[in-house]
């Protein structure tokens, strides 16, 4: 499959909770309406995200998160919980094309790019799961908006694995079916593969699969944090 395509890189401040990173994917792909694709990168501080239908208190130790200073949302693709941390590299998709599961399989095709890039040879397995050595690197998600699909991806390099294992809590069930008795056991980290660093790979998703970039203004700003709280939850 081509990855030869024209896409706009849209920077994104740093600094910011990941409520704002989500919702200014979904305010670009609702009210940008660009006839390219759009790619944006970014990294935030401990957090939890979870799928659209999720039962939060079954996967999410809830209590190790206010614990921990661990913030938690909810995203409004499905999937289950992921964690994420500076050590993970998040990338979302924006394709003004309402076939998902056709830009789904496009985006996977330039993570899986990327990754040979900066020599880790990975593969897709399943639904959503991105693989080095049979234990997952990425996850990613999906879902559709009027005209746009977004489709998103977690990259792990130096993640806190005690966080991530304490934070989560996925039923036995779900463990056996990866072979695993843990979440750090199904996962590996892209420092053990590679000498890049995640602004590597940032840099490279920017100049290797964009040809042009276009800013958010001050507008685009204020309408962003005005949706943030659509994806806050609240530890009680």
């Amino acid at each position: 499959m081509s990855t030869q395509i024209y896409m706009t890189y849209i920077p994104l401040p740093d600094g910011e909770g990941l409520s704002f990173y989500l919702a200014a994917e979904d305010y670009v792909a609702r009210h940008w309406a660009p006839a390219d694709d759009c790619l944006l990168t970014w990294q935030v501080g401990p957090s939890v995200i979870c799928g659209r239908n999720q039962d939060v208190a079954a996967e999410v130790d809830l209590a190790y998160c206010r614990e921990a200073g661990i913030s938690v949302f909810r995203r409004k693709s499905g999937g289950g919980a992921v964690y994420a941390d500076s050590g993970n590299v998040m990338i979302t998709f924006i394709a003004p094309s309402d076939q998902v599961n056709f830009t789904y399989h496009r985006f996977v095709e330039m993570l899986l790019l990327l990754l040979r890039r900066i020599g880790v040879e990975a593969t897709h397995s399943g639904r959503n799961d991105i693989l080095v050595e049979g234990r997952k690197v990425s996850g990613t998600a999906f879902y559709k908006l009027p005209h746009h699909s977004i489709v998103h991806s977690t990259m792990l390099f130096d993640t806190d694995a005690t966080n991530m294992s304490a934070a989560l809590t996925p039923s036995k069930d779900k463990l056996q079916r990866h072979g695993v008795g843990s979440v750090h056991q199904r996962i590996t980290l892209l420092r053990e593969h590679t000498s890049a660093s995640p602004a590597d790979l940032r840099r490279l998703a920017q100049t290797s699969l964009c040809t042009s970039e276009r800013q958010l203004n001050e507008e685009d700003f204020r309408n962003i944090r005005k949706k943030e709280k659509e994806y806050i939850i609240q530890i009680p």
